[in-house]
Parts: C-alpha cells; structure tokens; sequence
C-alpha cells in the first residue's frame, strides 16, 4: 500500500468514479490509475468499488471505511510537508482557495498580486464556485482556504475567521423608475420590479428572500447569475433592478448605472475565512490572510489551529473602511 494509492482511490470517489476523470485531477493515464487500483484491491483482499461491465458503478461498504482512513492518511501527510517546508523556509508550493465569484473577481487580486511579489515561487489556483460548493471542496481536503459569506453567525464547519462587513448594493440605469423616485428606494419598491442578483437568492435560507418576507413582500427575479459582472450587464440589458456585493462596484460603473445604499433595506454580510482544524498552513498561506484583513495576527491565527489559544478576533472592519484604508496606504 502506498500513498500513492491512496490518493488515486480518493480522487476517483471524488470524481464521481469517472477514471478518465480521476487520472487526470492526479495527473496520471487511465491504464495507470486502474492497474494501481487493481494492485490496492487484491492486496487488501476486497473490492472498494462495484463494477457494471467495464466502469465502476458504486462504493463498497468496505471501500467508504478505507476511503475515510485514506483521506486522514494524505492529510497528515500534507500536513507532514506543509510543517517540513516551513521550518527550512521554504517559499515555493502552491495555494488552493475556494471562494465566489465576486470575492475572487474584486477582493482578492490585489492581495494575491501583492503574494505573489513577496512569494513569487507560490502558483496560487482560484477555485470561485457558489457558497455550498466552496465548502464541500474544503470538506474534501481539496483547497487550503475557504472564503465565504454569511448574512448571521459564521460558517458551522472548520475554523471561522471573520475577515470584513460588507453591504448589498441595489443598482439600476440612470433613467430607470428608481432613479426618479427622489428618495432612497424601500422594499415595497424593489417589489415592484423585476430583480437581477446571485442564484443564491433562490435558496430558502436566503437572507434577501427572508428581508422581503418579513415585511411581508414576493421578490421577483428576473434574472440570477453567479457572477457580479453578469449581474451588471444584465441590469444594463434592461432585465430589472441588480441587487449585488457593495464589492462588485467600480468607479467605472457609475457612468451608466445608478448605485442605491441599501443599508436600511437589507442586512449586513459577514465574510469569513474559512480552514480546516486539521490543515497545517504555509507561511504563503497565513500572509494571504494577513494581506487581506490586516487585522488578522498571522501569528494568532497559526495559534487557534493549532489548538494553542481562543478564537478571539478582532471586530471585523466594513468593507468601505478597509478598502480606504489601502487606498490610504
């Protein structure tokens, strides 16, 4: 047995036990993987997988308790290398983040530019997907970070770092209805219009539907999308009223669009960092925290995972203040 094996039995349960797509998420050939598996079975003496002809049809009963061990097994392992390569310094490897689209597009490239500056060694790969998808991947031990955003109390599973606040922005043309209201727009009056915002609006826990439910309003979406952009340019096609993360706005964006506060209509988001407890996590990693939400102590934070202090942060600043301040500096 061999670690080896391990990974490739964990990566085809993870691909849905599609080999094709298995051998190359470990960057081996089909024949390769399947032989490796083959040596595995018989030397446990047990398959871990059902076969229907020639494909692989389910798991086992034995093959989840091995998968299970296996995935402790590589995780030890990395945490092995992860420890080995900080203690000599070591400056090259790779970061894996989860994270949405528009925390990927409009608050990270500044931070991950200025990594990669002082890592220039590190290859950081961005995994934008929707919040439920971006903690399955961390739960799979698939990423080294997570970062998400919540509208209540942080994420139930890992380590959660409060990084910034953050408010909804409600945009529309400039010679639409809203913009000719004299006043801040209310609920009753997005009501009234068709919506553009993120697919995770169509969730029953949706802190947007929940807004309108409480005050007793139907949002109608016209429109979702995972991507702000695409949210924006649909808004600008004439689908509705966007409703998005204050991030997601660029100077460049008040030319043709009207930005309403929302900040007595909607409630305020959380983002979070993210980690797995059992994750030691490289220096590149940690400075990635710290150049995002400076008032994370890297130091602390290496601390709580490791089980050696509280989880006491830092109130988390709003976005607005924390995106002036680095203008400031």
């Amino acid at each position: 047995m061999t670690l080896t094996q391990l990974r490739y039995i964990v990566a085809i349960a993870d691909s849905g036990l599609n080999i094709t797509l298995a051998a190359d998420r470990v960057h081996a050939t089909q024949p390769g993987l399947s032989k490796q598996l083959k040596q595995l079975e018989d030397e446990l003496g047990f398959q871990l997988f059902a076969r229907k002809g020639r494909s692989l049809d389910a798991v086992t009963s034995q093959g989840k308790q091995v998968i299970e061990r296996a995935r402790t097994i590589l995780a030890e392992a990395a945490n092995i290398r992860a420890l080995a390569a900080n203690l000599r310094s070591d400056e090259q490897g790779e970061l894996s983040i989860a994270t949405t689209h528009t925390q990927a597009r409009f608050v990270l490239p500044a931070a991950v530019g200025a990594l990669k500056k002082r890592y220039p060694e590190v290859s950081v790969h961005l995994k934008p997907h929707g919040d439920a998808q971006v903690m399955e991947l961390l739960e799979r031990g698939q990423v080294d970070l997570a970062i998400v955003s919540t509208a209540g109390g942080p994420p139930s599973d890992g380590l959660a770092v409060p990084l910034f606040r953050w408010q909804r922005a409600v945009i529309a043309p400039r010679d639409h209805a809203l913009a000719k209201l004299g006043r801040a727009p209310k609920l009753a009056d997005l009501a009234r219009h068709p919506l553009v915002s993120y697919e995770s609006s169509l969730r029953t826990d949706s802190s947007l539907r929940h807004a309108f439910a409480q005050a007793g309003l139907i949002p109608n979406f016209a429109c979702t999308a995972r991507d702000a952009d695409l949210i924006k340019t649909y808004v600008r096609a004439g689908l509705g009223v966007g409703v998005l993360a204050e991030m997601a706005m660029t100077p460049e964006d008040a030319a043709d669009l009207r930005v309403f506060d929302s900040v007595d209509l909607l409630p305020e988001c959380t983002a979070w960092l993210v980690l797995r407890r059992d994750r030691v996590l490289r220096d590149y990693a940690t400075a990635l925290v710290e150049l995002v939400a400076p008032q994370i102590d890297g130091r602390e934070l290496r601390r709580v995972l490791a089980g050696n202090a509280k989880a006491e942060w830092p109130a988390p600043p709003s976005w607005r203040e924390l995106h002036e301040n680095k203008l400031a500096a």
